[in-house]
Formats: C-alpha cells, sequence, structure tokens
C-alpha cells in the first residue's frame, strides 16, 4: 500500500511538468514525503576531509609543461578520480552565457518548458524532474529539475534546442568538445599509450549536455539535490555555480568539492574505470540540497546515454599483465546504460555487476 501510495504521489508529481520548481513557485514551507530520505541516512552530511586537498590542474601552456600536466592528471584519475581545471581554454563570456541560459530554460513559462517534458530518454532534448523518479530503489526523489540536450553525434536541429538557452548551448558543447579532445589526450598519456588511444576508441564520440537546476530547498538536511552516485560516462565535465553542495567520496569520506571562480570539474566515469581496468577511478559523489539557490550546474557527459551502440569494450590490452589481468568482462555502451537507468540513484555501484 505504501508503495502504491509513493507511486501516485510520484505520478501527481510529475504531471504538473513542473518539476521541483513549481513547488517552490507554490511556496511550500515542508517537503513533500516523496522527497524525503530514509531515516538514518543523513548522519555524514558533514565533510570530513579540508575540500583544498582536490586537485587543481592549470592547462595553461599545457604543451610546454605538458609531461609536467600528465603526471598530475594521472595522480588525481588514480587517486581522487576527481580534479579541477583552470585555463582550460573554455572563455567567461560562455559559460557565465551557459549558466544563464539553463537558468532561463526552467525559469520560463511553464507553458513553454512544458512542451519539452518527456519521459522518452532517446529524443534529443528531454525534459523532466528525476530520471529515474519510478524507481522504487532509489533512496528518495531529488531536489532537482533538469533537462538534456544530445550534442554529438547527432546533434539537435538548432531551431529543435529551447531559444532560452539555444546559442549558449552551441557554443558551450563547441568548446566541450574541444577541452574534451584535450583531456582524452592527456589521460591516455598518463596511462602511458599513445595520445590518440582514447579518441580511436571513439571514447568522445557521443556528448550529451544536462542543464540542471537546484531550487533553494525549505528543509535541505531531509534530502539530496542528487543522491549518491558514479557517472556512465568516460568522463564528465561539469560547471557548476558558486552555491557549492557537490561532494565525492574519498577513502571512505565525504570531501565538498568548492566551487573555484571559472574552474571546470572534471571527473572519470565508469566506463573509463573498466576500460583502464581499475587504474583510473570513478568515485562516488552527490549534492546537498541547500536553503541558497537555485543552484545551476552544467555536467557534460562523454557518453552514449540510451542511444543504441554495438561497440565492445573491455579493458585495454595494453595495460594487461598476467599480474593485472582483466578485471571487467566485456561490454556495449548500451548494454550498460540500459542497466544504470534501471537501477537509479540507489546509492549502490552498477560497475559491480560486469566484474569477473
Amino acid at each position: 500500500m505504501e508503495l502504491l501510495d509513493s507511486y501516485n504521489e510520484r505520478k501527481a508529481f510529475d504531471e504538473t511538468k513542473a518539476g521541483v520548481k513549481g513547488l517552490v513557485d507554490a511556496h511550500i514551507t515542508e517537503i513533500p514525503p516523496i522527497f524525503r530520505l530514509p531515516q538514518g541516512t543523513l548522519s555524514d552530511k558533514k565533510p570530513s576531509v579540508s575540500a583544498s586537498e582536490i586537485p587543481v590542474i592549470d592547462l595553461a601552456n599545457v604543451d610546454v609543461s605538458r609531461e609536467r600536466v600528465v603526471d598530475k592528471i594521472k595522480d588525481a584519475a588514480e587517486t581522487w578520480g576527481f580534479f579541477q581545471v583552470i585555463n582550460h581554454g573554455v572563455p567567461l563570456s560562455v559559460i557565465e552565457e551557459i549558466k544563464g541560459g539553463v537558468r532561463g530554460f526552467h525559469e520560463q513559462d511553464l507553458q513553454v518548458k512544458a512542451s519539452y517534458f518527456t519521459r522518452d530518454p532517446t529524443k534529443s532534448v528531454v525534459y523532466n524532474s528525476n530520471f529515474d523518479l519510478y524507481n522504487p530503489s532509489s533512496l528518495c526523489v531529488n531536489w532537482r529539475d533538469t533537462f538534456v540536450c544530445c550534442m554529438a553525434p547527432d546533434p539537435p536541429n538548432p531551431e529543435e534546442i529551447p531559444l532560452a538557452c539555444r546559442d549558449a548551448m552551441l557554443e558551450y558543447s563547441k568548446h566541450v568538445m574541444t577541452l574534451g579532445g584535450l583531456l582524452f589526450d592527456l589521460l591516455s598519456e598518463a596511462l602511458g599509450l599513445h595520445s590518440e588511444t582514447l579518441k580511436s576508441m571513439d571514447c568522445m564520440k557521443a556528448l550529451n549536455v544536462l542543464g540542471h537546476y537546484y531550487p533553494p530547498c525549505p528543509q535541505p538536511d531531509l534530502t539530496f539535490g542528487t543522491s549518491q552516485h558514479s557517472d556512465s560516462s568516460f568522463i564528465t565535465i561539469l560547471l557548476q555555480d558558486q552555491i557549492g553542495g557537490l561532494q565525492i567520496l574519498h577513502k571512505d569520506s565525504w570531501v565538498d568539492v568548492s566551487p573555484l571562480p571559472e574552474a571546470l570539474v572534471i571527473n572519470i566515469g565508469d566506463y573509463l574505470q573498466m576500460i583502464t581496468n581499475d587504474k583510473f577511478i570513478s568515485v562516488e559523489h552527490r549534492v546537498l540540497a541547500n536553503r541558497a539557490g537555485p543552484r545551476i550546474s552544467v555536467a557534460a557527459f562523454f557518453s552514449t546515454n540510451m542511444l543504441p551502440s554495438s561497440t565492445v569494450y573491455g579493458p585495454i590490452k595494453e595495460l594487461l599483465t598476467e599480474e593485472n589481468p582483466p578485471k571487467y568482462k566485456d561490454f556495449t555502451l548500451e548494454e550498460y546504460n540500459k542497466g544504470y537507468f534501471e537501477k537509479g540513484l540507489d546509492g549502490t555501484s552498477h560497475l559491480s555487476r560486469f566484474k569477473i
């Protein structure tokens, strides 16, 4: 009965098409039950490690000091799974425009926004709240609305992209593809391989850009902006505003990823952990809810999402030895993503299901 009540509440929330922002606009003072975390899961919200430890890597003059940058990326990818980059080549004006565009999309007239509402993840533009809304195993509904644009390999026609963020999305995606190319070169070199290795495996063939909107929450200690998860991607490039709330799990402690002006956050995704045979790590992370807001973030996933993909991946042969045999079975991205999306953000790792 409780499950049915929860399903009906989720369905009623979904059918408004107004998302979490609609609840805030209605001036609620208590969050609805579907957003509440089970008791006992909230005890560890305070970070126990100083955020200053997360590596910050300067990409200025990367060609002059390439070896040093590669060493830093290697250490960060092996030890943290996360790092921030500065002087990354994405102009500040482009960063400000995409943040403004994402905010503009979510704050526009509901009738216009609702025209993009869908639960079909294969559409090139998708707006909804919580991709796993109807998953009974997800810890709680998250305090977050999202829209997704699939920008590669087959970008939408410009007129299909919402007007509020059209120019900004096209421009930002272009810069993210360029930065992604550099990062995959450096990550390949950090593995001791030729710089083109990861690109030649189609790691940057597909790009999905997500515009997240985290409205202010009246009871932030009772829910999450995004529950604990790792990313189904090769890498993710994240732009966050100055509000903060992103935390990563490092050596069993939650660490704040404090916003740095003009920096971008890079994290290793599940696919890269698998094909590097655990040399690089895809770590669990989450976003706290906050009384301040809205918090805006833009997450660019080098991932096929739910697109058909027949390429078979497995641990890179050059990285394997008798002492380091393959730890993962071969997989297609489509197969991995299907399970990942069905599982939802339930606080468990999907990677473990592919271990040998």
